[in-house]
């Protein structure tokens, strides 16, 4: 492909011209082919994408926001930024986020009525047990509110088990998958009303009885003074999905924030692991036996709050002619801690350095600033790519209870009032963010940008034999490119290749280097790296959708 690729463009011109009629109108779109495939050569070639992710994964390892793994991680990103040449390789602060958390020390063993170590891990930001914690197992097993009466007096102190038993199923379909022909169809023939990225909480009846019965499970467990909470986890064959504890809620609503937060300072949680389904499921079909189960359960974890600050990582290739105008490349930095967080986002981060380097490394002199934003505190709630965008791009303001949104609000958490930008705001010609894992990119989400579809057609034609040519108007949710769409600029995030993200690494004690395709990444690299080549030389910034009604306009400093 990369010899074909090759033999068609050496006879063309430097610059071709894209037409597409849209209307009665013609956006002609120039593509500096040569310096396309220069791009292209660079990142199949000679790509250090997978050196970098190693640095990320192997080195650093999980990369928890505020942990000292994150904070080491960011240095070496920022050092390494430097190394390659590019200026003003700083780490930026925003916070406070809350104190940091590591895992020292885990062991999970059953130990009656015979030895069995465990797959398990401990939850972020649990506490240390009291030394080695060893008894009989208590499983706390409620199908109705009146179930938990039997258990009153019976958990102060206790190994719970807190979950039911999952069944596991055979794997007749392979787990890892990539876009078809008709999934991809279906994206580019996408309703923009049907929109996509958000949550559904239309909550039947039964699913509230259900919640609201787990948070009741929860609320005694902290009012008895269990000793160690054991779930079984999602997934099988010894991967298991682990996130943060478990806190008491006032509320069973999805959608309450009330609860006080994990890394909060102020908070006091109880000891919380997760355990692979099938040990999990044989512990408990041995209780309902009748035959007593006895456990040992020890966590040693180290909370840090003598910094409650948190940083991303920003770097800059400057511009010429449009130097005051910038386009940001970025992912998230964070991950969670039982895996190496290499699907996620260590793949979208070692993309994005990827893509700079890249474009260092040629010797370009791009007309506007390209930039590079590698963001904290995404796992918990797109913290740090939400603080970059208010400090430097505008903000919504919080609406009184029961006022609607104006509009927009995507990824900033809730509700949100009238906006207000920042001289900066004029200045974003555009964000391209990584986040799905390894899967190679098959298109881009418009994000109900439609004007921006000939401007994009023209940037993947050179990619169509790389299978990268759909385009969609539907947006997609949970990441960094929602921070900057919701105040009104053209943020985007690509379509890649599912892959075994939800299946096995989204998470996972299995989001480890190896999971990584490496020709994906290249491929990602490369594409990544061209758009932002095209924005960066564009006569004109990328189209916008309409404001708000309501926006303000912050005055410039004097």
């Amino acid at each position: 492909m990369k010899r074909h690729f090759n033999r068609v463009l050496a006879p063309v011109a430097v610059v071709l011209i894209f037409s597409f009629a849209t209307g009665a109108q013609v956006a002609q779109e120039k593509i500096d082919l040569d310096a396309i495939n220069r791009i292209r050569t660079e990142g199949l070639e000679r790509s250090q994408v997978m050196e970098t992710l190693s640095w990320l994964t192997d080195v650093y390892g999980p990369r928890l926001t505020n942990s000292p793994n994150y904070k080491a991680a960011s240095e070496w990103a920022k050092n390494r930024l430097a190394e390659w040449g590019l200026q003003n390789a700083h780490l930026e602060p925003w916070g406070p986020f809350g104190r940091g958390w590591s895992l020292e020390g885990f062991s999970a063993n059953v130990i009656k009525p015979s030895f069995t170590p465990l797959i398990a891990y401990p939850k972020a930001w649990s506490p240390s047990t009291n030394g080695a914690v060893r008894g009989s197992v208590v499983y706390f097993d409620t199908k109705t509110e009146a179930d938990l009466e039997k258990y009153k007096g019976k958990l102060k102190g206790a190994i719970v088990l807190l979950s039911p038993p999952r069944e596991v199923k055979a794997h007749f379909t392979p787990e890892g998958r990539r876009q078809t022909d008709e999934d991809l169809l279906r994206l580019a023939n996408a309703d923009p009303s049907q929109g996509g990225g958000g949550r559904n909480y239309n909550l039947t009846p039964e699913m509230r009885a259900q919640m609201e019965l787990a948070r009741k499970k929860w609320q005694m467990i902290y009012d008895e003074g269990s000793a160690v909470v054991l779930e079984s986890g999602r997934g099988d064959g010894g991967t298991i999905f682990v996130q943060s504890v478990t806190l008491p809620s006032p509320s069973a609503n999805p959608m309450d924030a009330r609860a006080p937060r994990a890394y909060s300072k102020d908070t006091k949680a109880i000891p919380q692991a997760v355990i692979a389904a099938e040990q999990y499921n044989r512990i408990i079909r041995t209780l309902t036996k009748g035959v007593p189960v006895e456990m040992e359960v020890q966590v040693t974890s180290r909370f840090y709050d003598q910094d409650l600050m948190c940083s991303n990582v920003i770097a800059e290739i400057p511009g010429t002619d449009l130097k005051d105008e910038v386009v940001m490349v970025g992912g998230h930095f964070d991950s969670w801690h039982s895996g190496t967080g290499a699907t996620d986002n260590a793949a979208g981060s070692a993309v994005a350095m990827e893509v700079v380097r890249i474009i260092q490394s040629l010797g370009i002199k791009p007309r506007r600033t390209i930039r590079i934003g590698l963001w904290g505190g995404e796992e918990e709630g797109l913290l740090g790519s939400r603080a970059y965008v208010s400090q430097h791009f505008g903000e919504r303001q919080p609406l009184p209870p029961g006022q609607q949104p104006q509009g927009g609000g995507g990824g900033m958490m809730g509700q949100q009032g009238p906006l207000t930008l920042k001289p900066e705001h004029a200045k974003l010609a555009a964000y391209f963010n990584l986040d799905n894992g390894t899967g190679k990119i098959r298109g881009v989400y418009l994000q109900g940008n439609d004007a921006v579809r000939p401007i994009f057609r023209a940037w993947l034609a050179p990619f169509k034999e790389m299978g990268a040519s759909t385009l969609t108007i539907s947006n997609t949710g949970g990441t960094d490119h929602l921070s900057f769409d919701a105040v009104g600029l053209p943020g985007f995030q690509f379509i890649q290749d599912e892959v075994e993200y939800d299946t096995r690494t989204h998470h996972s004690n299995m989001d480890v280097y190896d999971r990584i395709q490496a020709d994906d990444m290249k491929q990602a690299s490369v594409i990544i790296a061209s758009f932002v080549y095209n924005a960066a030389m564009r006569d004109e910034k990328l189209p916008r959708k309409p404001l708000p009604p309501g926006t303000q306009q912050q005055a410039s400093a004097k």
